[in-house]
Formats: structure tokens, C-alpha cells, sequence
């Protein structure tokens, strides 16, 4: 057997881990939490009742108040460095049932899964620690550092429309409902399976429009050379907030977001691992 047969059948008996599949199954608990508590942000935001930031760092340091907070934070953190050793099999060797181009697509959305689980349960370790900083003013620092290297402002620019071309994608994602091929529906009763698909569609249309709009906002600190506006999710919830009727669209907004967090609930579930 070839060194590369070799490592891909290694690869593929820790992939079949039954208790990864079981830390990972827990894992989607936690992110489920963490989209209920974005969204009380958000919902706090709404109505200009919230210091704290609206996004997933926000959320994390929230929970870590709570009585047993940081217990849960660590049970949380351990099961989304096992989503993202998932995600990892999975950009190496997984997405076999689909060929070319989307398979392609497929691997490189493990990637990103990756950077996000693994950026997520570091971030409920830091919190733990209570080492955690402000993630808005971070990211605004390294847009000013960016911008006043050359060619950084198209580098900020590009990155914005990516963001904003990856929201967008979300939102047909989650309205095609092609979320579903993900799920054993097979194993769901009528009820459940409609509850899911509602949530889904709801959830993944309402994280697609944060995310896009925070991309735009990141191509507007392009354009206009405002660094401040390049303070990612947080900031998309505040902008959103500042138009009219902006109250009710972020609570609708919010309520999307929690749409999300109790569908992840469902994966925890039905996810095929």
C-alpha cells in the first residue's frame, strides 16, 4: 500500500471516530447557543440597551457572566475543535459524493469551517481565561494598518466583496433549501422535517444578510479611507439599527439569527457526520 493510501485510510478511520462524531454532535449544541445569545445581542442592540458587542465574541463573553458560564464555554470550545477536525477530514478526503467543480467548492467551504470553529473555540478558551479583547476594535486596527500599505485599500476592498459575495450565497443557499442535503431527513417525522426546513431557510437567509452587509461596510472603509466602519459584525448590527425602522428590521434580524441557533440544534441531531 502507497504512503498516500496509507494516510488517506488512517484519515478515513479517525474521520468514522465515534467519538468525534459524538464531540462534534455536541459542538453544534454550542454554536446553537452561541446564535441565541448573538441574537439577544442583537436584540439588546435594537433598542440601544447593549455595551457589549454583537458578535460571536460579544456572545461568548455573555455566556462566561452567567452562573456555570465557563464551564459550559470549555464544554463548548472542545466540542468546536472537534467540528473543526471534521471540517478538516473533510476538506482532505470528504464531499466523495459529489465530483469536479463543486467538490472543489465543497473542500474549500471545509477550509473556511475550519478557520471559524477553530477561531471560535479559541476565543471561548480566551474567555475562560478572561483574556478576550474587544474583536471590533481589533479588527478596525488591522483595516487602519492595511489601508496605509500599498494597495491596501484594495486588499480591504476585495476582502468586503468576498464577504459581502459569500452573505449573498448564504441567502440562496438557505432559500433553495440546499442545506437539506446535509441532514438524514430520512430519520425526521413530517413535522420535524418542515420545522427544520423552516428554520434553515430562515436561519441561513438572515446570516447571509449580516454577512453581506458587513462586506459592504468593509468596501465603504475602502472607498471612503473610514477604518471605523470596518468593525465587522457588530458594526453591520449598528448600521442596521441607524436606519429607519432599523429597530424592527434588526429584530427581525435577530429573530432570523435565532432561527439559526435552534436549526442548530436539529443538526446536532440529524447532521450527517
Amino acid at each position: 500500500m502507497s504512503v498516500t493510501r496509507s494516510a488517506g485510510a488512517t484519515a478515513a478511520q479517525a474521520k468514522n471516530s465515534r467519538w468525534l462524531e459524538l464531540l462534534t454532535r455536541v459542538g453544534f449544541i454550542g454554536y446553537g447557543i452561541v446564535h441565541l445569545l448573538l441574537a439577544w445581542l442583537a436584540l439588546q442592540i435594537a433598542f440601544g440597551k447593549s455595551g457589549e458587542e454583537g458578535n460571536q465574541n460579544g456572545a461568548l463573553r455573555t455566556l462566561g457572566e452567567q452562573p456555570l458560564g465557563k464551564f459550559v464555554l470549555v464544554a463548548i470550545a472542545v466540542g468546536l475543535f472537534a467540528m473543526a477536525v471534521w471540517q478538516a477530514f473533510q476538506a482532505v478526503i470528504g464531499h466523495q459524493s459529489k465530483t469536479g467543480k463543486e467538490r472543489i467548492f465543497e473542500r474549500i467551504a471545509s477550509v473556511v469551517r475550519v478557520i471559524v470553529f477553530t477561531w471560535l473555540g479559541w476565543t471561548a478558551i480566551k474567555v475562560v481565561r478572561d483574556a478576550s479583547a474587544n474583536s471590533s476594535n481589533q479588527q478596525q486596527q488591522l483595516t487602519e494598518k492595511l489601508m496605509a500599505s500599498d494597495g491596501g485599500r484594495w486588499l480591504v476592498g476585495l476582502a468586503g466583496l468576498v464577504l459581502a459575495a459569500v452573505g449573498v450565497g448564504m441567502v440562496i443557499y438557505g432559500l433553495k433549501k440546499k442545506f437539506e442535503r446535509n441532514l438524514k431527513t430520512g430519520e425526521m417525522s413530517r413535522k420535524t422535517h418542515q420545522l427544520t426546513r423552516r428554520l434553515g431557510m430562515v436561519g441561513y437567509a438572515a446570516r447571509g444578510a449580516v454577512f453581506a452587509i458587513t462586506g459592504l461596510l468593509i468596501v465603504v472603509a475602502a472607498v471612503k479611507y473610514d477604518p471605523e466602519k470596518a468593525r465587522g459584525l457588530d458594526a453591520a448590527l449598528r448600521t442596521l439599527r441607524d436606519q429607519a425602522y432599523g429597530p424592527w428590521l434588526l429584530s427581525l434580524m435577530a429573530l432570523g439569527i435565532a432561527a439559526f441557533g435552534v436549526y442548530c440544534f436539529f443538526q446536532s441531531r440529524y447532521r450527517k457526520v
